[in-house]
């Protein structure tokens, strides 16, 4: 089994489609290990609606694109499209952000994602759920990548937010 992380986030209808999104990961694979929900300025939309976004750890045995292809598929079923601008709104966003070790372009997935470098949202939860992990490229880890952020140029903030994995049937 191998550690993997994912950034989650929304836009529209957060809170369903962050909790929607929990469920189906916690019901796939089971075990997760979930960051605080930060809501975050948008970065590089038209659209000022802020989002919700967040970090989740959880073990694999599943290879980086069959990982890919099951976010995009629940991407799918929240209703998001394929060929939407890039930067607009959007119901649920599930990117694959590292897969144990993983360096380079592995089932046509580039790991790690490059936006844990360059995105509050990613790095502030990454850095409080893992961090003792060292970043699987640059080598240092998500702590002390976040101690050297320039955290100005996004605001984020910690909000209120519980979600419980459903009871096993």
């Amino acid at each position: 089994m191998t550690q993997v992380c994912v950034s989650i986030g929304s836009n529209i209808e957060r809170e369903h489609h962050v909790r929607s999104c929990l469920d189906a990961l916690d019901a796939t694979f089971g075990d997760l290990r979930v960051s605080r929900v930060y809501e975050s300025e948008p970065v590089g939309f038209e659209d000022g609606r802020n989002f919700y976004n967040l970090v989740a750890v959880f073990d694999s045995d599943w290879s980086a694109g069959e990982l890919q292809a099951w976010c995009k598929r629940i991407e799918q079923e929240h209703g998001r499209r394929k060929g939407t601008p890039k930067f607009s709104p959007r119901t649920l966003d599930i990117d694959l952000l590292t897969v144990g070790d993983l360096v380079g372009e592995h089932d046509g997935v580039m790991l790690p994602r490059d936006e844990i470098l360059h995105h509050a949202f990613v790095l502030l939860p990454l850095s409080e759920l893992l961090p003792n992990t060292p970043h699987p490229e640059d080598g240092r880890t998500y702590a002390e990548l976040w101690s050297t952020f320039a955290s100005d140029r996004q605001r984020l903030w910690p909000i209120e937010f519980d979600w419980k994995p459903s009871p096993p049937r």
